[in-house]
């Protein structure tokens, strides 16, 4: 806000003022500051304002006899005639006096080599608990940075608090990553909470519980540092559960055929289909059993090949009791093709001059 007020004032035309005492007064009205700010609701404005007001930052007066409309200035810190703040401490008379201040009311100008924030700005920053070496280490490149953009600022104070709230957010963000990051440990298990947002969205206790040896087990040998196990698990348990629940049913692990193993309803709907008789697939169940129980074969799927044998049964049936024309003309090329060969046996058979 001080920003802004302060480029706001810059290009106003000046209000004559007999009590301006050295100050830049400008004519303003609730709408204008409204259109200023439309990002915050008019009682956020009035907030904001009186926290400038009480730093001792900016004025505002009333103009007589217009409600809604108002005279506001910025205060030169450095001014002769402004008093110290109650969050500013007084600098002492054998001080010299600090190079630059804040530069609203004299216009833009460049940032000087020797600049210094003023103890205003700085005790901004440590309201927010930041420590004064933290803020006097980021002085030096500051200066230098905008030094090299040439680029001229009313107020380089406000930027430089900008600045330093923003160092210090980026700092404690790193130094909490660091802190939370950690390998993965031998007796890693996921929170109460984790657990509990994966039961909630319908996944088995005893799924989660055989998932965690592998999860810990897949992490330790990558030797990888996370901040965020817990997310880490529960992504990785979504996964799986879904893939599991897709396949559920579809056991892909090899098995011998159980004893009592039975078709499943599928199976029996897809033998329905090609109008194979339920009753005729029902009967060969036993026999199907019986058969691959005693060859102790194992099988991923037991449904799969059970339709396999009961199709190939039930067309080998079909064929026996109605021949095709095509099993006819197979029959006919094999007697065809012996034919010569069973009139030559044939009269081996009656040959009886032996018997001559």
């Amino acid at each position: 806000m001080l920003q802004t007020l302060a480029d706001f004032i810059s290009y106003r035309p000046e209000a004559v003022r007999s009590e301006a005492k050295g100050r830049r007064w400008v004519r303003c009205t609730l709408t204008e500051m409204s259109a200023l700010f439309p990002f915050w609701a008019p009682i956020d404005v009035r907030r904001n304002q009186r926290s400038l007001q009480n730093l001792g930052l900016i004025s505002i007066d009333a103009v007589t006899g217009v409600e809604d409309e108002f005279f506001i200035a910025i205060e030169d810190t450095s001014s002769k005639h402004s008093a110290p703040t109650a969050r500013e401490k007084p600098v002492a008379a054998a001080a010299p006096p600090r190079p630059q201040k804040t530069m609203a009311s004299s216009g833009a100008t460049l940032i000087p080599p020797n600049w210094l924030p003023d103890s205003t700005w700085i005790s901004q920053c440590k309201q927010h608990n930041i420590p004064d070496e933290f803020i006097q280490r980021l002085v030096p490149e500051f200066i230098a940075y905008w030094r090299d953009r040439g680029q001229a600022r009313f107020s380089w104070g406000n930027a430089f608090f900008k600045h330093v709230l923003k160092e210090w957010r980026n700092e404690q963000t790193r130094a909490s990553k660091y802190e939370l990051s950690t390998e993965m440990s031998e007796s890693w298990r996921p929170s109460q909470d984790a657990i509990e947002i994966l039961e909630n969205s319908g996944v088995s206790g005893s799924f989660l519980e055989d998932a965690i040896p592998e999860f810990v087990l897949y992490w330790r040998e990558r030797g990888l540092v996370h901040g965020a196990w817990n997310t880490k698990f529960i992504e990785h348990i979504r996964r799986q559960w879904a893939k599991y629940s897709a396949s559920f049913g579809h056991d892909s692990m090899p098995r011998v055929i159980p004893s009592d193993w039975q078709p499943s309803a599928d199976c029996f709907e897809i033998l329905a289909l090609a109008e194979i008789d339920e009753n005729y697939a029902a009967d060969k169940v036993a026999e199907f059993v019986l058969y691959w129980k005693d060859s102790q074969q194992v099988k991923s799927s037991w449904n799969t090949v059970f339709l396999q044998y009961i199709k190939h049964d039930w067309a080998r049936r079909l064929k026996s009791i109605n021949p095709t024309e095509e099993s006819y003309g197979e029959d006919q090329s094999i007697i065809g093709s012996s034919q010569q060969r069973v009139k030559d046996r044939f009269e081996q058979i009656k040959d009886r001059s032996w018997a001559e």
